[in-house]
């Protein structure tokens, strides 16, 4: 099963399955970005637009983009704004969707699918403004290391989708080559328990 058909198969139950990861990487983003101005943003992975409706209301344009055209149709019908359009797309492909300059781009649970980073954070230089913001939330490759991916359970069994794991040196690294500089990093422990393995990375980067 590629990615894309895993989400299109888990996008009927995913706001309602218990999932620690989703609800703990939309609480991670909104601690990061609160403080972050930005007019135009460009949502990679929005998913059934868990996020979008919350970027939304601070952004002047969104441009929601993710692979499942599943997901995507949720996404509409949660978030009924002219300030957001919905594209699918897949981001390992040259960035078509990317309609002019952004202020921010975000990652939310999407990197963990790409095997090769570099790609990625080259195109997201281009489309992004001197200054502009990267936010990036992940499953932790601590819980990586474990064993931990994204998985969810059909009448069929459970379906694991095809993950990589990235180092935290990889992301800093990767994103440096591209003048994409740390700001910020973060990790978010389930119950705030930070004696446990952290579930979920933050990375800010900005612009040089």
């Amino acid at each position: 099963m590629t990615v894309e058909e895993a989400y299109n198969s888990w996008a009927a139950q995913y706001d309602t399955n218990k999932n620690r990861t989703r609800d703990l990487e939309a609480v991670a983003l909104r601690a990061t970005l609160a403080d972050v101005p930005f007019e135009a943003c460009l949502e990679i992975g929005c998913g059934t637009g868990k996020n979008t409706e919350w970027l939304v209301r601070k952004a002047m344009h969104v441009t929601a983009v993710d692979l499942s055209f599943e997901m995507l149709e949720r996404a509409k019908k949660k978030v009924s704004s002219n300030k957001v359009a919905f594209q699918q797309a897949d981001i390992t492909q040259p960035w078509q969707f990317a309609t002019q300059v952004y202020d921010l781009v975000t990652f939310s649970l999407v990197l963990e699918h790409i095997s090769q980073l570099d790609f990625i954070f080259d195109q997201t230089a281009a489309v992004l403004k001197p200054g502009g913001y990267v936010y990036i939330g992940e499953l932790h490759p601590f819980k990586q290391y474990t064993g931990t991916k994204a998985r969810f359970d059909t009448e069929e069994g459970r379906q694991e989708v095809a993950c990589y794991t990235h180092h935290v040196s990889e992301f800093v690294q990767t994103a440096r080559q591209y003048d994409l500089k740390l700001v910020d990093l973060n990790e978010y422990f389930d119950d705030n328990d930070r004696t446990g393995i952290p579930r979920i990375l933050t990375i800010l980067l900005q612009k040089v």
